[in-house]
């Protein structure tokens, strides 16, 4: 059966490249307009970043009691280990899951369950559950600080679970690359190649990728930009990365490669779960910012800001669509 609406669409970008900024773009269309020119249904969106920020909450709080970081050696710093890349993603499994089955979770405790969600992650990554082995006291103290933002989490996917999921679109928002200077092909825990693998087979089966292209420069600007004078780490569209991170991290991202060497053209090749997968790609180019202006308030959105960025992602979403169908 021919779908008439992406199920799926990976969103994916450099930090700071406009992946949040299309999201409130979509959010903030016409259903009707929406479906028509992009090929996309009412949104459902999932996002890495809660995670990757709830992580640092986590050994914000394990330093102030005077306990050894887990997951990062800094706030400012990459993870200690790129393996939890991998968890990431298979919290966004979960998610993806979770959504599809409206599971309504039942728990005394929202960050006792989140942090066995992440332990589990953890260990289908390769990892020690860490947070399981904390002394039971330090634990217990995580726990209660952290309750609130790790209900916020859950109520965030929770919130969303719609009655029924015809022409609808699961937006899968995330951010991969390496370390500044690195050649290609990325290796190791680097980048899409290491991360794209893991996500699920039921997933990867009914995705497309809308990649906005962006340069490493442009993305450092652009966060050094967006983050300045914001002091709220756990927004999506105003959170800013630290540059030890924008460097080791995003200094580079191989999409593009990942596309110029990909058995099928306009599409990115995937060996995973014993098959082969060739996504449909569309590439959105933002190095001349087109999406800056979705930050502000709707009211001061102005038809030609509108106009731009709309042609440019349809431009994308029409390619992608022309190999989603086949």
């Amino acid at each position: 059966m021919r779908e008439t609406v992406f199920q799926t669409i990976l969103l994916l970008a450099l930090p700071a490249s406009g992946k949040s900024e299309v999201r409130n773009f979509m959010i903030h269309m016409d259903p009707e307009k929406l479906q028509n020119e992009f090929h996309i249904g009412a949104n459902l969106q999932l996002d890495d970043y809660p995670y990757v920020h709830f992580l640092r909450c986590i050994d914000t709080e394990l330093e102030k009691e005077n306990q050894p970081r887990i997951f990062y050696p800094a706030n400012d710093k990459p993870l200690t280990d790129g393996r939890d890349w991998a968890t990431f993603i298979y919290l966004l499994n979960e998610d993806y899951h979770n959504l599809h089955n409206r599971l309504h979770v039942h728990c005394d405790s929202a960050s006792a369950y989140l942090f066995q969600r992440i332990d589990r992650a953890a260990s289908a990554a390769g990892l020690d559950m860490r947070l399981a082995n904390l002394p039971s006291s330090v634990r217990l103290h995580m726990q209660q600080a952290l309750e609130e933002p790790a209900a916020v989490i859950l109520h965030d996917l929770e919130k969303q679970y719609p009655d029924s999921f015809h022409n609808k679109t699961l937006i899968i928002e995330c951010a991969r690359g390496g370390k500044d200077g690195s050649l290609m092909p990325l290796s190791g825990t680097q980048g899409y190649q290491f991360s794209l693998p893991y996500l699920s087979h039921d997933l990867l089966e009914h995705a497309a990728i809308l990649y906005i292209r962006c340069t490493p420069e442009q993305s450092r600007a652009r966060n050094n930009k967006r983050s300045k004078g914001n002091t709220d780490q756990a927004s999506n569209l105003f959170h800013g990365v630290p540059i030890d991170v924008m460097m080791e991290d995003y200094g580079c991202d191989d999409m593009l490669y990942l596309l110029e060497t990909s058995a099928v053209k306009n599409t990115i090749t995937l060996h995973a779960h014993e098959r082969t997968y060739h996504l449909p790609i569309g590439v959105f180019d933002n190095r001349k910012d087109q999406t800056s202006f979705l930050r502000r308030d709707k009211s001061t959105w102005t038809k030609a800001e509108i106009d731009t960025v709309t042609k440019g992602i349809r431009s994308a979403t029409d390619t992608m669509w022309a190999h989603y169908n086949k």
